[in-house]
């Protein structure tokens, strides 16, 4: 008995410490119990034919608690939101606020606007009837109560591509177009309509889709909503359409218009360079993981939400925003009992063939730690969630 417990306590630390998972940092070596629970998960047939990166990281103590092919590159799925958020939150800042702007063009003479309105996309993907209906409002207690020109919906914002790429031609995926109603571009008549129903004369208005505001023309109001909006819903319900808009918000904090998604992915790569991983080949295709063509590792995953971690101002508004498992979001339905339940708060993952979970949870004794689990190459997601449950609930405990 006493060489069966040795021999599979040496296994357990060529897991947790392999070679080819050798880092700069120090290595904490687990509880022989947990290192054998987690090396015992790894051992299931569903590994002799898909492949895993997993890495546990002890916030408390600065150091790895246990990693098995941390480095191997990966698709992520929609656990690269949080490559999204995260770069998003540290280039914008936690007060960032999405907008809607207006501007015009003529002369206001007697309530009579004999020019143009502009109505500018900020790529506001909450947008909706109601909105509309206060910014048409904030359009007449400017004194507008007739328009004898265009309305423009300007959508320079972003690259007029409506995909992302790497995106699979026959998924049902939004189209990327900033300037939209509940994700339809139907923004323009929406407004008509509402400018018309609150007793602005528009029969003389000209409606025109994708124009350009020039220089020169007046501000006449803005519409915002704030980041933490956006970044509620986009991690709880892993919304790819908030996902790729706040890709683009980053790319356009850079003051390119159209902004465009090589913008982003310079930025993303610059804030993996200061977190020393700059020589792994990553590849960032989009932000919201739909793309066939990322690939990320468990390391690189976990490195960003330390650094999250190490930054009050983003981990309070990024902890927030994931799911709980057992509680909300895409995790609602998931680990359910046991300790893991509202006690695992992480972004999951889940693409044909990949299955993915990283976020953070806090162990029985009260240790903080953070974690990132991917799954490829499993033909059933069911297989990879179970797996990646059993493994929070025997950190949890």
């Amino acid at each position: 008995m006493k060489k069966i417990l040795f021999l599979l306590l040496i296994g357990c630390l060529s897991v947790a410490g392999s070679a080819q998972d050798s880092t700069p940092y120090p290595q904490l070596p687990a509880t022989d119990s947990l290192c054998l629970r987690l090396d015992s998960l790894l051992r299931d047939p569903l590994f002799e034919t898909t492949q895993v990166g997993l890495m546990v990281f002890d916030l408390d103590g600065d150091s790895v608690l246990y990693q098995y092919q941390a480095r191997q590159l990966l698709r992520p799925a929609s656990t690269m939101k949080l490559v999204t958020a995260i770069t998003a939150l540290d280039r914008l800042g936690v007060n960032y606020e999405y907008q809607t702007r207006f501007y015009y063009t003529g002369s206001v003479v007697d309530s009579v606007l004999t020019g143009n309105l502009y109505c500018v996309g900020g790529f506001d993907p909450s947008l909706t009837a109601d909105d509309v209906a206060v910014m048409a409002e904030s359009i007449r207690q400017a004194g507008i109560r007739s328009i004898r020109g265009s309305i423009v919906a300007d959508k320079q914002m972003k690259e007029l591509l409506d995909y992302g790429e790497g995106w699979c031609w026959d998924d049902d995926n939004p189209m990327l177009i900033p300037l939209t109603i509940g994700r339809k571009d139907i923004f323009l008549p929406t407004m008509l309509r509402e400018l018309e129903r609150q007793g602005v004369d528009v029969r003389d208005a000209r409606l025109v889709d994708n124009g350009t505001m020039p220089g020169g023309a007046r501000h006449l109001s803005t519409y915002r909503h704030s980041i933490d909006t956006i970044l509620n819903h986009m991690l709880k319900e892993s919304d790819n359409f908030y996902a790729e808009s706040m890709f683009y918000q980053t790319a356009a904090s850079t003051g390119r218009r159209p902004a465009k998604a090589s913008d982003v992915r310079m930025l993303t790569k610059q804030l993996i360079k200061r977190l020393g991983l700059s020589g792994n080949p990553y590849k960032i295709a989009d932000g919201s993981g739909l793309s066939l063509y990322n690939y990320v590792s468990a390391e690189l995953l976990v490195r960003l939400l330390r650094y999250a971690y190490s930054k009050p101002d983003i981990f309070d508004h990024l902890l927030p925003a994931l799911p709980i498992a057992g509680v909300d979001g895409t995790l609602k339905k998931r680990m359910t009992d046991g300790a893991a339940r509202g006690n695992v708060m992480a972004k999951t993952g889940t693409l044909t063939g990949i299955s993915s979970l990283a976020g953070y949870l806090t162990t029985a004794s009260g240790r903080q730690l953070c974690f990132a689990i991917i799954n490829q190459g499993v033909m059933r997601n069911k297989d990879g969630r179970d797996f990646q449950d059993r493994v929070c609930n025997a950190l949890c405990e």
